[in-house]
């Protein structure tokens, strides 16, 4: 069986709001904006009533920070910069996820997937040391009841925000969560500490719709910090730094706290934050071939890579799709149809064409579809007419610039709702079904609790993960000294040195670890 993959919230926002000092056409604006108001210390109250004197609202006070996020209407920003109570006044940043929607033997059970990133970063030659280190992180929350995580230490908070710790609306933080932390157990995937050893603290930030401000991620950073975490994972970012955020990390920093970021994955040069504060560890994106992934953003912050292309991990139960093709004695390994419902039907298979027209001779058929001509919803919606019980689409024809289609891939159904199984085959598998037609086909689409996804937001977790796992094995050496032996010990890629698409290079858990050991810290 085969996984579709999923391409999650793919983009880096830069249309944030303005800088504090407004053009006069917007100060006139009566329209809220929101922004962060730091102050002198001890003088959060006569902020508070200067903020209300302008008919604005406190939406979060920043803990530990003499700061607090506000809303108020844009013409009053002027009054609140110039009040002899107030530091400074900066627009509060919006973070989004940074997520784009073989066997396993020694030292894993068997019966379970070992994604491919977890031999990459050299996880699979380090187990769990006798110091368990705590792991922050931030993110969408978990599903803690999830059969691959059910079993590490995991504790959170109730956000008013947010809700629970513990549920997860748009799966990137259970997804996350699997590739720190899945047991070895015996089913579905491991993770880079996969001895339930690790502690982990969860603290949601985004809700169902993926993105949050930099004063809720302030407060979350402080309460990382006040758990007592080591290490705090952040699949996150937004195209502007704020100078509270950056205290915060700052401050965990000189605490001993090691902050991880992704890069962001919109495929330029630019600086995403919290990734760009000195504070924090910048990860950038690659491949299983550790090739470079077009989608990651290069920059001279860039410090390190990890695998962030085609990561298979956990999702909340049941919320992913897991898909089956069988043709006779034939078991292919199909994408679903992005939309199908997911069923399994079983009957003869026939050849559709491309599927352009209801044909009655498809009644209680599997419909064998040729790619091109009509969308893939257009193709599906004829079979299910023409009585069809299930539908599998093969690639073939040519791409819009004249290339052959060839290969698997992925295609949806958009909104078109339908009633029957939908599958993606490659052009090899298609032709080799076209020897195979009457024979009993079965198609299903079924729930599975795992997916792959794509993005800086898979990658930074393989290297909090791997400072984790190292960490717990040296407890004495410093955050700072984790940090150096992760860079200085990675394995370098693309240009000789540091260069701005892998930073150092590929994370080396065992490279990390027998450095850290010859040192004085790990002695």
């Amino acid at each position: 069986m085969k996984q579709s993959k999923k391409l999650v919230v793919l983009t880096l926002s830069a249309a944030v709001a303005a800088a504090c000092a407004l053009p006069a056409s917007a100060a006139a604006d009566q329209d809220k904006v929101r922004v962060i108001v730091a102050f002198q210390k001890g003088k959060a109250a006569e902020v508070k009533n200067a903020v209300g004197q302008a008919k604005g609202v406190v939406a979060d006070e920043i803990d530990g920070m003499d700061a607090m996020a506000v809303e108020v209407p844009a013409n009053a920003l002027k009054g609140l910069q110039n009040n002899p109570h107030v530091s400074y006044v900066e627009t509060d940043e919006k973070r989004y996820l940074f997520a784009l929607d073989a066997p396993s033997g020694d030292p894993y059970q068997k019966g379970q997937l070992t994604p491919y990133g977890i031999p990459l970063v050299q996880a699979d030659k380090v187990s769990e040391g006798s110091a368990a280190r705590k792991l922050c992180i931030i993110d969408s929350g978990i599903d803690r009841n999830h059969v691959d995580l059910a079993a590490n230490k995991m504790a959170g908070v109730y956000d008013r925000g947010t809700g629970w710790w513990y549920t997860d609306e748009n799966h990137h933080g259970t997804h996350v969560a699997g590739t720190i932390a899945a047991v070895n157990n015996g089913s579905g995937v491991v993770g880079v500490n996969a001895g339930a050893k690790l502690n982990l603290h969860i603290v949601k930030v985004f809700s169902a719709d993926g993105w949050a401000y930099s004063s809720k991620l302030s407060n979350a950073a402080k309460q990382c910090g006040d758990a007592g975490a080591n290490v705090i994972s952040m699949s996150l970012g937004g195209g502007k730094p704020t100078k509270t955020e950056e205290k915060m990390f700052d401050a965990l920093a000189a605490k001993g706290v090691l902050s991880v970021a992704a890069a962001g994955n919109d495929g330029n040069t630019v600086v995403s934050y919290p990734a760009g504060y000195a504070s924090v560890m910048m990860v950038g994106a690659l491949d299983e071939n550790k090739q470079w992934a077009s989608f990651s953003q290069y920059n001279p912050k860039v410090e390190i890579a990890a695998p962030g292309v085609g990561v298979l991990s956990t999702v909340p139960t049941d919320s992913g799709t897991q898909s089956a093709l069988s043709v006779g004695n034939t078991t292919y390994a199909p994408n679903a149809m992005e939309g199908s419902p997911r069923k399994t039907a079983t009957a003869p298979l026939a050849d559709f064409g491309t599927g352009t027209a209801v044909d009655a001779t498809m009644a209680g058929k599997v419909c064998l579809i040729q790619r091109g001509a009509i969308s893939f919803a257009e193709k599906v919606v004829n079979c299910q007419a023409s009585g069809g019980v299930a539908a599998v689409v093969y690639n073939g024809g040519v791409a819009a610039d004249g290339t052959p289609n060839t290969g698997a891939f992925l295609g949806t159904l958009g909104t078109t709702v339908t009633n029957i199984p939908s599958l993606t085959a490659s052009d090899t598998e298609g032709a080799a079904m076209k020897l195979q037609l009457g024979q009993a086909a079965t198609v299903a689409v079924t729930p599975y609790s795992y997916a792959y996804y794509d993005g800086t937001s898979m990658a930074t977790p393989h290297v909090s993960g791997v400072a984790a796992l190292v960490w717990s094995h040296v407890p004495n050496c410093s955050a700072s000294q984790v940090r150096a032996a992760l860079t200085g010990t990675a394995l370098d890629l693309g240009a000789p040195g540091r260069d701005d698409k892998f930073g150092f290079g590929l994370v080396q858990a065992k490279a990390a670890l027998d450095y850290l050991k010859a040192q004085a810290c790990g002695k």
